[in-house]
């Protein structure tokens, strides 16, 4: 194709041009040699393309960053090399073969594919703002990310050795050497994308520090004693990931809930890991959480009283994606020690209280059923120890379990079967709806709670017309520890 070629193409034909080198470029990824019989390359849609790739880097750019970002000129640099180098190779290869059609179709090859693939990774940023990913996929998010970069780049080298019939054992050696060079490539520009994020390191003022004792103290002197004869719930919520304020949103709402319907407004504390409520709770941590399951335990009656504790965070995984069924805790710039299930059960043991609902809204949460059951125990989880759930994103104010569970099903059923119940299959039919693997929610009650529970459950749902509940008596031989 001469250099005239370069003249400008009328509309139907770009569109025409424009759709077949799409094809071209899938083509290309599938490692097929054709790609080179198929492309059009024009300076037109070397034109388009390049606007559409960077478009596309700029969008993906601007998902990942969330918010709170600026412009990083030095990343739109780091990443237009890459069509540059691929264009000069182009000019390179025309000039030595003679063969000017060959100028702009590497680089239109490159473009078009990363402009699909890029697009592909923005729609999976998007999925991961609204929180519609399940979390077992982050660990391995910027592992794909850099396979597909790679395999753009790669796939074009290995169709021109193709087509320039190199032997096998120069192909796999040109390959190599193009990936590891291009994975050592992402991994050093990684922290400079088109948009980079404004990253202001949380602070604790002095005052903040020493308060939070104080701060723990006063909600815990707020916990009202028990009154003898009735049946009272006591109500602890723990938010655990403070880098999103969905988890402190559905704690706050829990108990909310639970003052305004249930009564338990002097019985309720909530432990808060968020970046913003330094000055309004204390945070959550193992040890908070325990003097609070202590102070709660002094303050009941536990022949006669239930604790309803309810943990929302993210379920930890390592850096492999490997399940740990413990829950992440954090609160910059203190590092806190996840709430692993054995450790909870410590904590509960030592406080005395014998009549528990534990409910864990987290990924893989049933992870904590073992080691919590006991006879005078119900335990809610909002998942499957090997399954993820859903809704934890940014813009969120609960989870999907959150909000089936306490904002709707709590509000009206009227015993804990049937709000789980109705919890469970809201929840599936929304995942089923977003296309999500089944979380599939798991309720276990203890033998000696099967029979306690109607009576509990009337004083939680009914308390304003219940005002006293006689509880069923059992006698000391019967009394099984939690």
């Amino acid at each position: 194709m001469p250099l005239s070629s370069l003249k400008i193409e009328s509309l139907p034909r770009f569109s025409a041009n424009f759709i077949a080198n799409i094809k071209a470029a899938l083509q290309m990824l599938g490692g097929n040699a054709r790609a080179f019989t198929s492309v059009k390359p024009t300076f037109g849609q070397f034109v388009v393309f390049l606007l559409a790739a960077l478009g596309a880097n700029i969008l993906f750019a601007y998902l990942s960053a969330q918010g709170g970002s600026y412009f990083n000129e030095q990343g739109l640099i780091s990443y237009l090399i890459w069509p540059v180098i691929i264009l000069v190779a182009g000019i390179i290869l025309a000039k030595r073969t003679m063969n000017y059609s060959l100028l702009f179709v590497p680089v239109i090859l490159w473009l078009a594919a990363d402009t699909m693939l890029v697009l592909i990774q923005s729609g999976i940023q998007y999925l991961d703002i609204k929180g519609w990913l399940p979390s077992f996929l982050y660990g391995i998010l910027p592992s794909l990310f850099t396979f597909l970069f790679v395999w753009q780049t790669a796939s074009l080298l290995w169709i021109f050795a193709k087509r320039l019939h190199w032997p096998w054992w120069e192909r796999l050696l040109m390959i190599g050497g193009a990936v590891l060079l291009l994975v050592v490539w992402q991994r050093n520009v990684a922290d400079q994308p088109i948009f980079k994020v404004n990253n202001v390191a949380p602070t604790l003022s002095e005052r903040q520090f020493y308060e939070q004792s104080a701060l723990l103290g006063q909600s815990l002197d707020g916990v009202a004693k028990s009154t003898k004869g009735k049946h009272e719930w006591y109500f602890v919520g723990v938010a655990g990931y403070a880098e999103q304020n969905v988890f402190a949103s559905e704690i706050e709402q829990a108990e909310q809930l639970f003052d305004a319907r249930f009564g338990a407004k002097d019985r309720s504390v909530s432990l808060i890991n968020n970046l913003h409520t330094w000055d309004e709770y204390p945070i959550a941590s193992r040890t908070s959480l325990a003097e609070t399951l202590k102070a709660v335990g002094n303050r009941m009656d536990v022949d006669e009283d239930v604790l309803f504790l309810t943990l929302s965070s993210h379920g930890a995984v390592d850096e492999s994606g490997s399940i740990l069924g413990d829950l992440v805790m954090t609160n910059p710039p203190l590092t806190l020690d996840p709430i692993d299930p054995v450790w909870l059960r410590g904590a509960l043991d030592a406080s005395g209280i014998r009549w528990r609902v534990i409910v864990v809204s987290s990924c893989y949460s049933g992870a904590f059923i073992q080691a919590l059951s006991s006879p005078t125990t119900v335990i809610i989880t909002a998942s499957r120890a090997d399954r993820a759930s859903f809704g934890c994103s940014n813009d969120a104010d609960m989870t999907y379990f959150g909000r089936a569970f306490f904002s709707e099903s709590m509000r009206e059923q009227t015993t804990l079967t049937g709000a789980f119940n109705q919890a469970r299959r809201r929840v599936s039919e929304r995942e089923a709806l977003m296309g999500f693997e089944s979380s599939e929610p798991q309720m276990v009650v203890g033998a000696m709670m099967q029979s306690a529970l109607p009576e509990l459950e009337k004083a939680l749902f009914h308390h304003a017309t219940n005002p006293v509940i006689e509880m069923p008596t059992f006698s000391h031989a019967e009394s099984v520890s939690p």
